[in-house]
């Protein structure tokens, strides 16, 4: 398996987190590209050109892009022609880069296979995957808002495995359902193509579609996330990384373990840290 890093979660820019990226040993990056100079209409051919050049030399590969365009996902019909347009658009740019993988969330999956949401969002990842196919690239959900299984029951329900994959984000999973990290792989194994190395605690339960209401919404009267969870720097959560990269290693997953810090008053120093927390791991320290 290879290390990764956000560069968003430098705070630092594009620029500054290659940079950063590259002198704390990672091997490679994923990046938004869902707004600022990476989005599809302000990063014109000669620009893709030159950002490949760029990590060529700067010795990065492009792990994975991130195509969340936050919100609801692709819970509401109303937005989704619009969203599911520019998730398009987002992949088009990521195969031009050189590479294949687009993360994203897609809102909460109700668990019941009746219930009305769920076949609005089964609509717009089968659109999703039809147009990844046709190009080479998977779009891939990011774990978290539901169970495991009720993850894995709604990819096989879609039935597209070519085009539509699974980002598995362990904290997400601790933190929100508090679920079984090395039970959820084994679980979705066959649909991993890419994960997120994070760490976070469940301090109390919580509504799953509460929270990621709260946001969608920037926030929701009388609810404090920070009550309920709370991410912290890799090793000093709930997620067993031993357990959970051995279960990795079991489903025969080899790609990228990319470190996403999205708080902390020092990401920089979270994500040296995290890379090498990872790197003894997988050398077996």
């Amino acid at each position: 398996m290879k290390i990764g890093v956000m560069v968003e979660s430098f705070r630092a820019g594009l620029e500054g987190g290659l940079r950063a990226a590259a002198e704390v040993g990672a091997d490679g990056v994923q990046i938004f590209a869902t707004a600022g100079e990476m989005h599809p209409d302000n990063l014109n051919a000669p620009a893709r050109s030159a950002l490949k050049r760029r990590l060529a030399d700067m010795g990065l590969e492009l792990a994975a892009i991130c195509g969340d365009f936050g919100g609801y996902g692709f819970q509401r019909q109303e937005d989704n022609p619009r969203r599911i347009e520019g998730s398009k658009r987002v992949m088009d740019l990521t195969l031009d880069l050189g590479c294949k993988v687009v993360t994203t969330h897609v809102g909460v999956i109700p668990s019941q296979a009746s219930h009305p949401r769920r076949a609005i969002m089964a609509a717009a990842c089968e659109e999703l995957a039809r147009h990844a196919a046709s190009v080479g690239g998977t779009f891939a959900i990011e774990t978290g808002p539901e169970p495991a299984e009720v993850l894995g029951n709604f990819l096989d329900d879609v039935g597209l495995p070519e085009g539509l994959g699974v980002n598995f984000d362990p904290a997400n999973l601790v933190m929100v359902i508090n679920e079984d990290v090395s039970a959820a792989v084994e679980m979705l194994g066959r649909y991993i193509v890419h994960t997120h190395a994070k760490d976070g605690l469940n301090l109390k339960p919580v509504d799953a579609e509460m929270l990621y209401n709260a946001f969608a919404e920037g926030g929701i009267e009388g609810m404090h996330v920070g009550d309920y969870i709370r991410e912290v720097p890799l090793g000093e959560g709930m997620v067993p990384f031993k357990e959970y990269l051995a279960a990795l290693r079991k489903a025969l997953y080899d790609g990228y373990l990319t470190v996403e810090r999205e708080v902390g008053p020092n990401p920089r120093a979270d994500i040296e840290l995290a890379v090498k927390f990872l790197r003894n791991l997988l050398r077996g320290a």
